[in-house]
């Protein structure tokens, strides 16, 4: 028994005592840890949906996905170039300072600073200017309706706090930049920091000082991260957890089969992808030999996707034929025709490009996709056999996001669920986009396609939703047909929880809600 399986399943008596005072606390146990407190260190989903939960944006998604107010109470499109924002007057940051449009401003800065690995996430920001103290306009290089679903996840920070705690310069998690936000937080949102103890628990409080009429009955959030998936089930069904995420795909009937405890299961949005380098040479100065397609529709064919599905994904899961999900818009069905399985062709192809026994490096990671570990080594067995010599990288995201991110792998993983956007501008602008300004900040492979880009940049400035998904899809045929990147499924999400969460918000989005969560008294 691991000392961390041992501390979840017993406690000493002052431990059991502290924990049942808190009658309303919800003990969530997650899969890994957050990166950072500040919300602008790194472009993760997981790390932006729990720090939502401090930090709050101009605006905010329902749980049905319609943009409705946050710190704004409305907001008008001015000669097609000028969001107006309304703010909403009487909110307190959780030091108790007021917030007003300077904070916004000092916020827009901040995140849209070439240094920020977030500045993808509002490819059409162009500046920010005070009208009033309540009052912001935030001009726009296109007056697209889909700037209002990317400002879902652009949280404000108290402008004053930044400069007081030098901090107006955003940090980088994937440069190991950090500062006095990646420790420290001050909010708007439904609960606040009490403590924090990196890769050991982090505990939320209720911010009694909030602007909202709370839907929660929590009084405080102990978040544990638990890596190993033996021993996050575990403390489910100790009891010692009430909610864990990501449930091991092995177990999730077991649990369902279980008195008391309780699983929701389906895909997610997020697109499990492999990837390539493709810049002129490797990392290890050889000629990128992913640069010739004959090579990239050989490892396409390379892989059966029904045996990972059925094996890996444990039948949990949507093969992907595209590299956006269905309830995406941009997506189309007749894109989304997984690529069949023919290792013969494979051969043939890289008999074609002189590519037979080439080695070169497959960056993995164990804690980021779903049963990422099991995937890759399976890929790797599928490449094998083709004639190829994969050779697997993996390790934990914290080591491998680094080498990915500043070019140091050959073949990769990404997963993406085109949040905050939720439409296929999201991955086309910040993934398959060249590497200019705000675009292709997760170009991580260096490709470069000016027709895509084109197509791209014309859905940006298209205000008819449905040319513009006409425009979307077309980029994704080019993606597809230039095999820029192998869509592998749809990532199955899995939350299991005790019958003592009374009630709590989980969509497709797979992001924690918890400002909604109740739980049994």
């Amino acid at each position: 028994m691991t000392s961390l399986l041992k501390k979840l399943l017993f406690c000493t008596v002052a431990t059991c005592i502290s924990t049942a005072s808190f009658a309303e606390t919800l003990r969530w146990g997650g899969a890994r840890d957050i990166f950072s407190l500040d919300p602008y260190s790194y472009g993760s989903t997981s790390n932006l949906a729990f720090l939502n939960h401090i930090y709050e944006g101009l605006v905010r998604y329902t749980p049905e996905f319609v943009v409705e107010p946050a710190l704004a109470t409305s907001w008008e499109l001015i000669d097609n170039k000028v969001w107006r924002f309304k703010l909403r007057e009487g909110v307190k940051f959780q030091d108790g300072s007021d917030f007003t449009s300077a904070d916004v401003l000092a916020s827009m800065k901040r995140v849209s600073h070439p240094s920020s690995p977030l500045r993808g996430n509002i490819p059409l920001f162009v500046g920010a200017t005070a009208v009033d103290d309540y009052t912001v306009d935030i001009e726009v290089s296109s007056p697209s309706p889909l700037f209002l679903n990317d400002m879902t996840n652009i949280f404000m920070f108290d402008g004053d706090w930044l400069v007081k705690n030098n901090s107006e310069m955003p940090t980088d998690v994937g440069g190991q930049v950090e500062g006095y936000t990646t420790f420290h937080t001050n909010g708007t949102g439904p609960f606040q920091l009490e403590s924090r103890v990196p890769d050991s628990k982090t505990i939320l409080v209720k911010h009694n000082g909030w602007w909202d009429t709370p839907k929660h009955n929590l009084d405080r959030i102990e978040f544990t991260p638990i890596a190993s998936p033996a021993t996050r089930v575990a403390a489910l069904l100790s009891g010692e957890i009430d909610l864990v995420d990501g449930v091991p795909l092995q177990d999730v009937k077991r649990l369902e089969s279980t008195p008391d405890i309780r699983v929701e299961q389906r895909p997610d949005l997020r697109t499990i992808n492999l990837v390539f380098n493709r810049k002129e040479k490797l990392n290890d100065g050889r000629d990128n030999f992913f640069n010739d397609i004959r090579v990239r529709q050989a490892i396409d064919h390379a892989i059966d996707r029904d045996l990972l599905a059925k094996r890996v994904m444990r039948g949990m899961t949507h093969t992907a034929g595209t590299v956006v999900a269905p309830e995406i818009p941009g997506y189309t069905k007749e894109l989304d025709i997984p690529t069949k399985y023919d290792p013969e062709l494979s051969k043939k192809l890289l008999e074609e490009a002189g590519a037979v026994g080439t080695e070169f490096t497959y960056l993995c990671m164990n804690d980021e996709s779903v049963n990422e570990e099991d995937v890759c080594s399976v890929i790797v067995t599928m490449l094998s056999r083709v004639g190829l010599k994969p050779k697997l990288d993996i390790g934990p995201r914290a080591v491998q996001a680094p080498k990915r991110s500043s070019g140091k792998s050959d073949m990769f993983m990404i997963g993406w669920a085109n949040e905050p956007t939720l439409d296929a501008y999201s991955i086309l602008v910040q993934v398959l986009s060249s590497r200019k300004g705000a675009a292709g900040v997760a170009n991580y492979g260096g490709w470069s396609y000016p027709e895509l880009d084109v197509l791209t940049e014309k859905a940006a400035l298209e205000m008819d939703r449905d040319k513009r998904l006409a425009l979307e899809s077309e980029a994704l045929g080019i993606v597809k047909s230039e095999v820029i990147m192998i869509p592998l499924h749809q990532q199955p999400m899995a939350w299991g929880m005790t019958k003592k969460v009374e009630d709590v918000t989980i969509r497709a989005d797979n992001k924690p809600r918890h400002w909604l969560t109740r739980i049994a008294k």
